[in-house]
């Protein structure tokens, strides 16, 4: 492991678990001097399409000529893919560096992801960013990245998901994840069901934030050759490349270039060539990524019901013969609910058990999705699965690997021969 015993010191944080409340982390950024103060911030919230939306801001952000940090969370392959400016990620020795003198300073209980997100704020303030996009952990109001105060909140489609800490109701999740916006500042909103929409509202009214609703402000439509017509606040921009594929992808750009035209709104120079660049090199791996080879490979992190649905759709857009599912997921998911959208579609599920804590066991998964009226096969590790199902594949099959991020960081991981570091939080 690059970072050593240093590392290992963090990942024993994941003792105190998930911890609501702003208290610890705020007492670590006093103690760093408050790094979060030279910089601004922007809050990505939500359920579905956090990353991709984070990623394609971030991108506008950086071709405006905005030195622009992100922070996402968690990692596929590597802890230092959470770290990074103007699309570079942060070094191996300059994490061991910055992570030592976090650690140093952390009060005793402080948890794993509260000590990741002052790191973040540390880099970013020494390498004198401009602007940071900041991906909320799985909250809002409560979440770490609440102590590094927002210019802006963008909330992403919101569905039921991490229910035992953030409510069991979509009213309940909605209402914390929104509780981050900080008063005066706008509120970018994506697409939302009725009740969530319902719980913004509750939380938020126009005398206290802007609120741009994107299903009122702007539209976007996707063209049959896989281009972008987007409508916005002030601009028109037709034939738009993104550089994230997926017909899902529409959404999460044009919440983005939303986002882009508020901050513009605010100060900031945001020009068609601008948004136009910034949309077209967004990258953000392990969503709609083709491995190329015969059959194909295709991975997404889809790991909830929402997700699931619009990978399926998604799907039409390729043409195969039979495809084949190599599935890992978390063990506190609603396995029958994720599979629905895809069971129509799949051919075989080659059942896999990510080597991570909490991952569902392959051979429950598997019996849930015989169930479901799929063809399953328990296979042990993901690269046991992707190598039965390239055993069983036709040439013109589909391999798609997806069922939880560390399925698709495994995944990658060992098709690039590296070593696969995957950790929640």
């Amino acid at each position: 492991m690059p970072l050593g015993g240093t590392l290992e010191r963090l990942y024993a944080r994941r003792r105190f678990g998930i911890r609501p409340g702003v208290e610890r982390v705020q007492l670590l950024l006093d103690r760093l001097g408050n790094p979060e103060q030279s910089f601004r911030s922007i809050h990505i919230v939500g359920t579905n399409g956090k990353g991709s939306t984070s990623a394609f801001l971030a991108s506008i952000l950086s071709a405006s000529g905005l030195r622009t940090a992100l922070f996402t969370s968690p990692h596929l392959i590597s802890f230092s893919e959470r770290f990074r400016i103007d699309g570079r990620e942060i070094s191996q020795q300059r994490l061991e560096q910055l992570l030592a003198a976090v650690l140093a300073a952390a009060p005793e209980e402080a948890t794993f992801f509260e000590i990741v997100t002052a790191l973040a704020a540390l880099y970013f303030s020494e390498e004198q960013v401009d602007i940071a996009v900041l991906e909320a952990g799985m909250g809002g109001r409560s979440d770490a990245t609440a102590a590094l105060p927002g210019i802006m909140t963008v909330i992403t489609p919101i569905s039921l998901d991490h229910c035992d800490y953030l409510g069991t109701t979509l009213e309940l999740i909605a209402a914390e994840k929104t509780g981050i916006a900080e008063p005066g500042t706008p509120v970018v909103i994506g697409h939302q069901t009725p009740e969530a929409a319902s719980a913004i509202n509750a939380c938020l009214s126009d005398d206290t934030n802007r609120l741009i609703w994107t299903d009122r402000a702007v539209s976007a439509v996707r063209n049959s050759d896989g281009t972008l017509n987007y409508r916005g606040i002030y601009a028109t921009l037709n034939a738009l490349t993104t550089g994230i594929p997926g017909r899902y992808q529409t959404e999460n750009a044009s919440l983005a270039l939303a986002a882009a035209e508020a901050v513009g709104s605010a100060g900031f120079n945001m020009t068609e060539k601008s948004l136009r660049s910034g949309i077209s090199r967004a990258h953000w791996p392990g969503r709609m990524e083709t491995i190329p080879g015969t059959p194909p490979l295709l991975l997404d992190g889809a790991h909830n019901p929402s997700g699931a649905g619009a990978l399926a759709e998604a799907l039409g857009d390729i043409h195969y013969r039979n495809l084949l599912l190599v599935l890992g997921v978390m063990g506190d998911k609603d396995v029958r609910e994720i599979v629905s959208a895809l069971a129509p579609l799949t051919a075989t599920c080659y059942c896999v058990s990510p080597a991570i804590d909490r991952a569902m066991d392959d051979v429950k998964l598997s019996a849930i999705i015989a169930d479901q009226g799929v063809p399953a096969i328990a296979c042990g590790s993901v690269a046991n699965g992707i190598q039965s199902a390239r055993r069983d594949a036709g040439a013109d099959d589909l391999i798609l690997v997806c069922g939880s991020l560390f399925t698709v960081g495994e995944a990658k991981a060992w098709l690039a021969g590296e070593v696969f570091d995957g950790i929640r939080g």
